[in-house]
């Protein structure tokens, strides 16, 4: 049978209207979204869809804003937990196995609705190096090199694919890997970004604490792809 509540969910994340990308580089991952501010009154840089779980690890999320701080609060506390219990920081994929475990959840019960939102964390891990783990409503994770989430995801998907199999298994530099988050977004939206149109989050070998990209660094990046197109 069906489980329409978590296809509810699914479609739910799609339906926001926001479209999100990342990519994993040789050094760095660089995760990439949509920023739209609904009234001129509200305050720009309030609004945000990156957020920072630990001193080593970012998320992105897309959905349902309320719920991904729900979501992110339950982060922060596995985190927390896993610091008091073992006394270090905890690792990416020990974290996407306890919130993948929190979204599952959610799905066992008819009284309970799945979380509406689809989470990238990203992180430069000690032995694994750069990590990117995308996890969805039903609870499902998995590593990537590159994924897309949101609205237009399947062409998102198609654009990398295309681009990935041009370079032959070549390993991706920091600023490659935000050109084509970049390209790959505006091609499949059809439409030339301004730096207020979207926030860019990313992680490196050189600063393992994520951070958003200010709004004069996204604008430098647009130049070199218009200036290279």
């Amino acid at each position: 049978g069906k489980l329409y509540q978590v296809e509810y969910s699914f479609n739910a994340v799609k339906n926001t209207g926001f479209t999100s990308v990342g990519i994993r580089a040789k050094d760095s991952v660089v995760v990439l979204t949509q920023k739209k501010v609904s009234d001129k009154s509200i305050v720009s840089s309030s609004v945000s869809h990156i957020f920072k779980v630990t001193d080593t690890i970012g998320v992105l999320f897309t959905g349902i804003l309320p719920d991904a701080k729900n979501l992110l609060s339950k982060m922060r506390n596995h985190s927390l937990e896993f610091v008091g219990d073992y006394g270090y920081s905890i690792p990416i994929n020990v974290l996407a196995q306890k919130v993948s475990e929190d979204c599952q959840f959610y799905t066992q019960q008819a009284y309970m609705r799945p979380l509406c939102v689809i989470s990238m964390l990203f992180s430069i891990d000690d032995e694994l190096g750069p990590q990117l783990i995308k996890i969805d409503p039903a609870g499902f994770f998995m590593g990537y090199k590159a994924c897309a989430t949101g609205e237009k995801e399947q062409q998102t998907v198609n654009f990398l694919e295309r681009d990935f199999k041009k370079r032959e298994k070549k390993e991706l530099t920091e600023e490659e890997a935000i050109a084509i988050a970049i390209r790959s977004m505006q091609t499949t939206l059809n439409t030339d970004f301004r730096k207020e149109d979207i926030e860019i989050g990313i992680v490196s070998e050189k600063n393992k604490t994520p951070r958003n990209l200010s709004v004069e660094e996204i604008e430098k990046e647009l130049t070199k792809i218009g200036e290279s197109d």
